[in-house]
């Protein structure tokens, strides 16, 4: 490969890439594997199955940038960091070792979510979630929107919420549920991080 062609940002790259020039992908991959695979195999410790992750992770991000989906100028590795927590957290859900969150008003699914041995990179996609969580928010329907707000900013049970929104303790469950729902499927539509 020529050291110029080295040189290139990761947009170049993908446009290197995206025009016919296979040695761009080359290089994005070298440039990265080491990380993702780093990340993929602390959370999910057993090489194997981190390798597997791994494959797919960049079978998706080859399958995306053929399609002429990718939009994410000046983000590339962030995209594909939640490509492979998002396969992370498919695997840990099929393989049943997924935590359990309970239904209860002091539950905090965040919190019952998070995977132990904090590092940079949980930290930065953590960051992310909070970023792309508030911009979801906002195209929640009202109700749904108070009972989130009241629940994770404002730390209100689910009895306070209740209270001041004027409905049952189911009704509010209910909001909070499907809150969480509509935010996963906006997460989607949006191609946005959100890791609960």
């Amino acid at each position: 490969m020529e050291t110029a062609t080295c040189k290139l940002t990761d947009n170049q790259l993908i446009e290197g890439y995206m025009d016919g020039d296979y040695s761009c992908f080359e290089i994005l991959l070298s440039r990265y594997q080491s990380k993702v695979y780093g990340y993929i195999l602390s959370i999910v410790k057993d090489k194997e199955m981190a390798d597997d992750i791994f494959q797919d992770t960049f079978y998706k991000v080859v399958y995306t940038l053929n399609s002429g989906f990718y939009h994410e100028e000046n983000k590339f590795i962030h995209w594909v960091m939640r490509i492979a927590h998002n396969l992370i957290v498919d695997y840990f859900r099929r393989s049943g070792k997924m935590p359990i969150v309970p239904n209860r008003p002091d539950c905090d699914i965040v919190e019952t979510l998070r995977i132990p041995d904090e590092n940079v990179e949980r930290d930065i996609m953590r960051r992310q979630t909070r970023q792309n969580v508030r911009k979801l928010i906002k195209l929640l329907p009202p109700e749904q929107r108070r009972v989130v707000i009241l629940r994770h900013y404002g730390r209100c049970d689910f009895k306070e919420i209740a209270a001041r929104t004027g409905v049952s303790i189911n009704t509010a469950l209910g909001r909070m549920r499907y809150a969480i729902i509509n935010l996963r499927r906006l997460a989607r539509e949006y191609n946005m991080y959100i890791d609960f």
